[in-house]
């Protein structure tokens, strides 16, 4: 099946024009499409595969492109736009956000409303946002009725209007990502032949990453259609968020290396043994803005109210050694077991005391283990200003590597 014009790399080329756009330098969608093309053709390898490719050799080539001409080591180093912004500011965009979709024309709006931020840091706030109104509406699109007459309509449209993107207008139409409409409509057909293709939730998603091996060459065809206009959700968005992720974290061990800062990353500690663990552990730390930093985790995305919480909860308090308060902490095994003994669950059988004993002590041996001191969390496409608010606790938020920091043989060092 083929593919459509190269301006199907709309999710791609963000990606690159992301990451040059900084600067000023926007390579064309047109040099993306070749370059994935090319991938295709002379590789075997999966199509999703092909895309990390594309983007990862593409903002290789941009960063060496335009570091010679800014006559700079790399553009990924110039420091962009520094995007803290208010939470007050960030509701209005959430509120202007609200009567978006995930097309082509939302980013242009988007930039033309609040032109004073990077589109890179308006493309990551929409994708967050976009998908939290998503979680809120899930229920109602997946009732069976709903997912039924979804199904029905988009039949007997295809019989009537079969060159027509159907499944971009329904999504726009019912306000479902074109991704998770495809994905619905994909179970519908595999349930209504499920004699002659075998269901289950692997086939469905290589069929949502590769179309071409869905038996319907038509209903093929609308769901690639949706997968390559989703800026949100699907393969292709996965694929990018993975390479942009991936770096950004080279990035920062580049940075290390500039400054001579010996460290281990994310690969080696596991090496080690270690199961949870920051992207960076400085073996030497450092001081920023007055802080000791002894690890650092980047985000390739912008520090909103909810994802920064949900990271607390479930990474940076369990990095901190002094983000849990007494309140928080587990209490001693001893403590546990006493009061354990004490209520009426000591009626229980013995092995249930034992067992609670014993998880007990993981938890607190756990909560040792995986503290390493405070740290610094970069956030690259910036932050709410307000969530800078634990530094005392020992998390310190930045929207960039630091520009200052002090080590302890060479001073401060600046970059």
């Amino acid at each position: 099946m083929p593919w459509p014009d190269s301006s199907f790399l709309f999710a791609s080329g963000i990606c690159v024009r992301e990451i040059a756009g900084h600067i000023g330098d926007r390579p064309s969608s047109t040099a993306m499409g070749f370059l994935l093309k090319s991938l295709l053709i002379l590789t075997s390898e999966p199509t999703h595969l092909c895309i990390t490719k594309a983007t990862h050799i593409a903002s290789r080539v941009v960063t060496r492109h335009v570091g010679q001409k800014k006559g700079t080591k790399s553009f990924a180093y110039k420091a962009a736009s520094r995007m803290q912004i208010c939470r007050a500011e960030y509701r209005v965009i959430g509120r202007f956000i609200e009567q978006l979709r995930p097309t082509r024309q939302c980013m242009k709006t988007l930039q033309t409303q609040f032109p004073h931020l990077p589109p890179s840091t308006l493309l990551s706030i929409f994708s967050q946002e976009y998908q939290k109104r998503m979680k809120r509406s899930v229920v109602r699109h997946h009732t069976p009725d709903v997912v039924k007459a979804y199904y029905q309509r988009y039949r007997s449209e295809a019989k009537t209007r079969p060159t027509a993107p159907l499944l971009l207008e329904l999504a726009n139409q019912v306000d479902l990502s074109p991704a998770l409409l495809a994905r619905l409509i994909v179970e519908c057909f595999l349930e209504e032949h499920e004699a002659s293709v075998p269901a289950s939730r692997h086939v469905l998603n290589n069929m949502l990453r590769e179309p071409y091996l869905i038996p319907d060459l038509l209903l093929a065809k609308h769901v690639e259609q949706c997968t390559v206009n989703d800026c949100c959700y699907g393969p292709l968005v996965d694929c990018i968020k993975h390479a942009i992720g991936l770096e950004h974290e080279d990035m920062l061990r580049d940075k290390l290396r500039e400054r001579n800062l010996s460290f281990l990353d994310e690969n080696q500690l596991r090496a080690k043994g270690y199961d949870k663990t920051p992207d960076i552990i400085l073996e030497v730390p450092i001081a920023v803005d007055g802080h000791i930093v002894h690890w650092i985790e980047s985000k390739a995305s912008f520090g909103d109210d909810h994802s920064h919480h949900t990271y607390l909860n479930e990474q940076f308090w369990s990095y901190c050694n002094s983000a849990l308060g007494a309140a928080d902490r587990p209490c001693p095994p001893s403590r546990c077991l006493l009061s354990f003994s004490q209520s009426r669950a000591a009626e229980l059988r013995p092995f249930a005391v034992a067992r609670y004993f014993i998880s007990a002590v993981c938890m607190s041996l756990g909560e040792i283990v995986k503290r390493f001191g405070p740290g610094l969390v970069i956030y690259w496409y910036g932050f709410i200003s307000e969530l800078d608010c634990q530094r005392d606790r020992g998390i310190l938020l930045k929207d960039g590597f630091p520009s200052d920091i002090v080590t302890l043989c060479q001073g401060p060092a600046r970059s």
